[in-house]
């Protein structure tokens, strides 16, 4: 680790000198991309963040915004969003990499008072028939399973897409949501000179160390064996009796400020803590709770252990703080005070760190780097038949079933998940307020690494169009932002791109973003990742029931919003029917008004005459109508006459549904003005789908579907 030479000349000229070995460290840590988003800061202001439901938006641990409610309540219901990456490490070591991943979300999930009540997973790898693929596939998911399991929070929902560019530089974003009560809201601001600083958690060792200068730089190609030390190790056990600790000091009201211990360690969350209040802090870092002899003070400032949090704490309520925590057998440590002076760190009685706060967490000078435009895709079809592409496409990995996945999670642990993993969205039910919370995550590279714009536009809208179909009307999102290496000109335009697009699409839709995570450097000696906006949005409604995904033996089914249907004219860029047999077009168009098409839909979904209803976005047609076909249930469905049957069946246009109804006529006047609605067919009780396509007709059943969608449990099990 090494400060850079221009930012070593700030230091030098802020301080009148030249730093301490922790010091420059320290700033290595706390100025890196990682932490101070010097390349993406400067566009991040596009995004709205503000809101009527938003308490506490950008900047803290976790946003907090607050719900609606359907009942009579005593007091006010928060939920906190908050959304992390942990790519770098996941390459490194994918159990421990991902595990952490999870365990750092939950802890700033804790931070802000609340309990952690749900996670998503949101998963990006090279080419799925590439073993090393597959070896990170199934470490990544071994970790969450693992570490969210055993913590007690269910893992209800999230994404996973294969993609010739993650090969060298897979990605992990986890998500939570956490609930508490308005009275219980704390935050990472410091409040007064005089409280103590404690340190509550697993001893401190030497794992992690530098983790934030890590996730700053590309991956090499020696990172597996080289980068292992930079790569925390998680105990989810110390985790669990986290939680239940944190729970017990909340409900006391025994802490006046929190911070999660991540990157940059002790030094960031702390010195991080106090400049958000305008103060300082005496540490005296020998007083930390450490698990391996001879640290130094660089080691114990900047290690990354897991398990830990950084509590202010009024001198008055040490003790009881320290009772807590020893019954539930953590360590503890008061390893200082808030002070209205510099930042100051100790070591037996040596001063190793004395800065601003402020300019250690703000003082990072921006980034000033060119933007270049992507290349348009060329127009270049195949011809294909078309029982041949329906067979690749809904077996591709990327469309196909991923219960292998989420059946290794415990979806329903704490007894809230009304509807689980495998729906379009996952509903969670908050009894508190009679609120049924929806909650969809994930991106779509091959969208966005046709179209950055476009594409990021059209993942915001395919979330709240996840939302919609189970009956929720979106409330706030976080976004996660990765990119490749941004100082190459083509890399930070794709990026700007996916910031430009998330940012317009949620302000169409009013949708707040109150928080996020940007991780750039994603730059491996196979090159860059597409740019990739994991976006994780939450949707509100009354009640906890949503319509199935699944057709039942009746009614008629119904695509709501396909334009292109209606005009005959399809772009099939970013699609996977394209990925799979080739070629190349442009990104389908945007729907002219997404935000009522996603109102509409949303009470649709909710009136009683609705049977089922499913979004239509990766894959196309073709994959939403073999998704909802059971052994019991299937759909005999007709295209418009004279269109193209391949455009009709797999171009990836969002803002669309398909809705199996008994009342047809309802839905077509719902949506007159909004969105145009086409007939399909009906259902029927033989377990077939069959679609009539003009001169070709597709028949395939129930169980041959199911065969052509269980390719990942076929390939690993």
């Amino acid at each position: 680790m090494s400060l850079a030479e221009s930012d070593r000349e700030l230091v030098v000229e802020e301080l009148g000198r030249e730093p301490t070995p922790a010091e420059e460290t320290l700033f290595e840590n706390l100025w890196s991309e990682h932490c101070a988003y010097r390349s993406s800061r400067p566009l991040l202001s596009a995004f709205e963040s503000g809101g009527e439901q938003v308490v506490i938006g950008p900047g803290d641990d976790a946003a907090v915004v607050s719900l609606p409610s359907y009942e009579e309540t005593e007091e006010e219901i928060y939920i906190t969003m908050g959304i992390e990456s942990h790519n770098h490490p996941s390459y490194v070591d994918p159990f421990d990499g991902a595990a952490t991943g999870v365990g750092g979300i939950v802890r700033d999930t804790l931070s802000m008072g609340a309990y952690p009540i749900a996670l998503t997973d949101s998963l990006y790898f090279g080419e799925f028939d590439r073993e090393h693929s597959k070896y990170l596939f199934e470490g990544v998911v071994e970790g969450i399973s693992h570490y969210g399991n055993c913590i007690g929070v269910p893992t209800v929902g999230g994404s996973v897409d294969f993609h010739p560019d993650y090969e060298g530089n897979p990605l992990v974003n986890v998500s939570c949501v956490g609930l508490l009560a308005a009275d219980r809201l704390v935050t990472a601001v410091a409040q007064q000179p005089g409280n103590k600083l404690v340190l509550v958690g697993n001893a401190t060792g030497r794992d992690g160390l530098g983790g934030a200068s890590f996730a700053s730089e590309d991956l090499a190609e020696d990172a597996e064996t080289e980068d292992r030390p930079a790569v925390q190790v998680g105990d989810p056990y110390a985790e669990k009796l986290l939680i239940e600790a944190n729970e017990c000091l909340v409900e006391e009201g025994l802490i006046e400020s929190a911070r999660d211990l991540g990157a940059a360690g002790l030094g960031g969350a702390s010195s991080e803590m106090v400049a958000k209040g305008g103060l300082g802090a005496h540490i005296e870092l020998e007083r930390v709770h450490q698990r391996e002899p001879n640290m130094i003070a660089l080691e114990i400032l900047l290690a990354e252990s897991q398990e830990r949090m950084c509590y202010e704490v009024d001198p008055e309520n040490v003790e009881r703080v320290r009772e807590i925590a020893e019954r539930f057998d953590l360590g503890c440590s008061v390893i200082g005070e808030v002070t209205d002076g510099n930042y100051v760190c100790t070591f037996e009685d040596e001063t190793v760190v004395d800065v601003d706060a402020h300019f250690l967490g703000e003082g990072a000078p921006m980034n000033d780097l060119e933007t270049a435009p992507g290349p348009e895709p060329d127009v270049d079809l195949p011809e294909t038949d078309l029982e041949t592409a329906f067979e690749a496409v809904v077996s591709s990995p990327n469309t196909a079933s991923k219960r292998w996945v989420y059946r290794q999670y415990d979806h329903e642990v704490g007894v809230r998940t009304s509807v689980g993993p495998g729906d379009d969205a996952a509903v969670i039910a908050i009894r508190e307020c009679g609120t049924g919370l929806a909650i969809s995550a994930g991106a779509a590279p091959n969208w966005t690494a046709v179209a950055p714009e476009a594409g990021a536009q059209a993942v915001a809208l395919e979330n709240a169009t996840n939302l919609a179909a189970k009956g929720a009307t979106p409330l706030a999102a976080v976004d996660c932002l990765n990119g490749g290496n941004p100082e190459k000109p083509a890399v930070y335009g794709g990026f700007k791109g996916i910031v430009d697009g998330l940012a317009a699409m949620c302000e169409r839709l009013s949708v707040p973003v109150v928080g996020g995570n940007v991780s750039l450097y994603n730059d491996s000696v196979s090159g860059p990742i597409p740019p990739t906006p994991t976006l994780a949005m939450v949707g509100t409604k009354a009640g906890y029931d949503a319509p199935p995904a699944a057709v039942e033996p009746a009614g008629t089914l119904l695509l709501v919003g396909d334009d292109a249907l209606e005009s005959g004219s399809f772009a099939l860029g970013g699609s996977e029917y394209l990925a799979r047999v080739g070629g190349s077009d442009r990104f389908p168009g945007l729907p002219d008004e997404p935000a009522a098409f996603v109102e509409t839909l949303a009470a649709v979904a909710d009136d009683e005459s609705t049977l089922a209803t499913h979004d239509v976005s990766h894959g196309g047609l073709a994959v939403s109508l073999a998704e909802m076909v059971t052994e019991s249930a299937g759909l005999a469905v007709s295209l418009p006459e004279g269109v193209d049957p391949a455009g009709a069946l797999f171009h990836e246009g969002t803002g669309r549904a398909l809705v199996q109804t008994t009342d047809p006529e309802g839905v077509a006047e719902a949506f007159d003005g909004v969105a145009p609605v086409v007939e399909l067919g009906e259902a029927t009780g033989d377990g077939r789908l069959v679609i009539d396509a003009g001169d070709e007709q597709l028949a395939a059943t129930a169980a041959e579907i199911g065969h052509f969608r269980s390719c990942i449990e076929a390939a690993l099990e």
